[in-house]
């Protein structure tokens, strides 16, 4: 097992691949009271266009199957369900499913081997049926119902949807009521199969553990399944280009505040590792540089009264996708859009400041330190970094190192009108 030690940060990671080609990462930490352990597969939203298993043909499946699927793997072959198991283990368990990833989790202070087991064979042994799969259909039917009520919920997708013409990160993850409607047990099989294959997944453990001891428990378990080795899943997206698809879309909601979000598309993306890693921290640096709490915009916009305390900004990007979103709740969208717009152009036109970045910088780096308490924050992000070749753990040196020339290069190239676009939420 291989251990990759990172001073600056006082962190040790374990890591090895087992024979079956699962990757794990085990990370100690005696100062911690308890245990927060995923398994994830490199599959989420997206993946809707792939090969299966030993077929040669591309299949494309209904929108949302991969999050109906991560609701299925909970259940036990025969009946019943595995969060009795956890709850009797003295563990709480969850799940989840992005746009790229589908982990599965658990936390516990005490039983830890046996809550690992579980999640391990939770994950490797499907249960559902015709049956179950059908009444399946009708509680993520209420899910997206729910969703679909949500006003800020519908303000982020909407800006997806304004950005991306084909390429199905404009879903919602939970698919449609009509496009789940179409899921079927065969259909589930072939994702399953395809794409839960060790070879393709990463358990993460972090807490007060032996990690020598923690190792031999998911290795004896590997053993005893039988999983041959298996080529790398071969995916299929639409190709984007930086131009969006609309430059604004208004829905209208039952809300008593309107909503506006904004942002921009990336131009440029099947970035991967370092390269990636500097990209996406050099644009959340600049979103900080121009709205972060600390500048004088933001207080204008606040003292305006275009923004409150529910204004933020993000930057996503995966190997296929990568867009900024800023806004909140205003009481004028339009003149909120103005207005961002306008302090993003007079921000492009005049050069970065040091001493400014510096500032900005140090507050990213004390921002991720405080982070890194959190063994939620540690696993989930160590995955999403893994799967894209990059390492939780180099972000702190990676920030140290970007210069005032890194991101004039990305504010120049993010920050284009033809890649902005919004969507507001009114009132009826």
């Amino acid at each position: 097992m291989e251990h990759m030690r990172f001073d600056q940060l006082d962190e040790t990671v374990y890591q090895t691949r087992l024979e079956n080609g699962l990757t794990v990462c085990l990370v100690p930490k005696p100062e911690f009271n308890k245990t927060y352990a995923t398994f994830t597969t490199n599959y989420g939203s997206i993946d809707s266009t792939f090969k299966p298993l030993n077929q040669t043909e591309w299949k494309t499946v209904p929108d949302g199957i991969a999050h109906f699927l991560e609701h299925k793997m909970f259940e036990k072959p025969g009946g019943g369900d595995v969060f009795q198991d956890f709850s009797a283990q003295g563990a709480q368990t969850n799940a989840f499913t992005s746009f790229t990833r589908t982990a599965y989790l658990f936390s516990s202070t005490s039983n830890v081997e046996a809550n690992l087991k579980t999640l391990l064979d939770m994950v490797q042994t499907p249960g559902f049926t015709d049956q179950t799969v059908e009444k399946e259909k009708g509680i993520i039917g209420q899910e997206i119902r729910m969703y679909n009520d949500n006003a800020d919920w519908r303000v982020f997708f909407g800006l997806i949807e304004n950005m991306y013409k084909k390429h199905p990160v404009k879903v919602d993850i939970a698919g449609t009521i009509e496009s789940i409607s179409e899921i079927t047990t065969e259909l589930l099989m072939d994702c399953y199969r395809t794409f839960y294959h060790p070879s393709n997944m990463l358990v993460f453990v972090i807490g007060p553990f032996d990690p020598e001891a923690i190792l031999t428990l998911i290795e004896d378990n590997q053993k005893a399944k039988d999983y041959t080795d298996k080529q790398p899943v071969e995916r299929q997206y639409p190709e984007e280009t930086g131009h969006v698809n609309k430059e604004k879309t208004v829905l209208k909601m039952a809300v008593n505040t309107p909503k506006c979000m904004m942002g921009f598309k990336e131009g440029t993306v099947h970035r991967k590792g370092q390269d990636m890693m500097k990209h996406e921290l050099s644009v959340s640096l600049l979103l900080e540089l121009m709205f972060g709490k600390g500048t004088d915009t933001f207080q204008e916009l606040l003292d305006e009264g275009l923004i409150d305390d529910s204004f933020s900004f993000d930057y996503t990007e995966e190997q296929e996708f990568a867009f900024s979103a800023i806004g909140g709740n205003t009481k004028d969208p339009d003149q909120l859009t103005a207005r961002v717009l306008d302090i993003v152009k007079t921000f492009k036109a005049k050069p970065l400041d040091q001493a400014s970045l510096d500032r900005a910088r140090k507050k990213r780096i004390g921002s991720l330190l405080k982070s890194l308490n959190s063994p939620e924050f540690i696993a989930n992000q160590f995955t999403r970094y893994f799967f894209n070749e990059m390492n939780l753990f180099d972000s702190v040196p990676t920030l140290e190192q970007l210069t005032i020339e890194d991101l004039t290069g990305v504010l120049q190239s993010h920050f284009v009108e033809e890649a902005f676009t919004c969507c507001h939420v009114v009132q009826k």
